[in-house]
């Protein structure tokens, strides 16, 4: 890690919101919050990365007890500027062991922050983590992408996915390790600053194996948070692993 706060410190978090301002559109929230709400139930919610509130803090809203983890002070304290904050409890630390009192209905992972767990072991420790957190009958749902391997011809190991004049970003796979990097090169009065966050790509097998090790089991997968069916042609997907009741 770079610093106390990961990635994520503080020249992050202050433009955190207005980088990932798609994410926040209302809709978009909507949608999401309405499945983990449901899910909940009258339970507690368990985010682990919980950032800068962009889940949380409307999930709380409607009357569903969350609490956040997240390696990120920075994160959380941008968070906490935030009106409705002061119901929602955090804890700093990394999601894949760090430890909250008490247990949970609902415990989840969005916007591809399971990759944010750089090894195979690191992730499969989230998942026991996280079977340690929940109640009987509760809950794990990770939204995360479908690798995009297709887009690989033989020989080529990068995507781009944003090219202008003002700057560019791009994505490197190592498809033996799947190990990969978000890279981005910002232009700003003709001086490029250039930022690299690492991450490892999962298939969902993978993540229903991790699951199964933890003594969670599947029951639902879908391309997104309109629960419309998960395909060969999903690019993302929202799965939800139980704990037996």
């Amino acid at each position: 890690m770079t610093d106390a706060d990961g990635y994520f410190g503080k020249a992050v978090a202050a433009t955190y919101d207005d980088s990932h301002s798609a994410m926040f559109a209302p809709e978009v929230v909507a949608r999401t919050v309405d499945v983990l709400a449901e899910l909940a139930g009258t339970g507690r919610a368990l985010e682990l990365g919980i950032g800068t509130g962009r889940v949380a803090l409307p999930l709380a809203a409607r009357g569903v007890p969350v609490h956040g983890i997240d390696l990120s002070g920075a994160m959380a304290d941008r968070m906490r500027a935030k009106p409705g904050s002061d119901a929602i409890g955090v804890t700093i630390g990394d999601f894949a062991t760090a430890r909250v009192d008490g247990s949970f209905s609902l415990a989840y992972l969005v916007f591809n922050t399971i990759m944010n767990l750089t090894t195979q072991e690191a992730q499969v420790a989230c998942f026991r983590n996280v079977a340690e957190h929940l109640a009987p009958g509760g809950r794990f749902v990770i939204e995360v992408l479908v690798p995009e391997l297709r887009r690989l011809p033989p020989g080529q190991n990068v995507v781009p996915y944003r090219v202008g004049p003002s700057g560019w970003a791009f994505d490197i796979y190592d498809v033996a390790t799947q190990a990969t990097s978000s890279n981005y090169v910002k232009v700003v009065d003709g001086r490029a600053e250039y930022r690299s966050i690492p991450f490892r790509y999962v298939w969902p097998a993978e993540l229903d194996l991790m699951a199964q090790l933890a003594g969670l089991r599947l029951s639902d997968r879908w391309d997104g948070w309109d629960r419309a069916p998960f395909t060969s042609e999903s690019r993302q997907h929202v799965s939800v692993w139980e704990k037996p009741a």
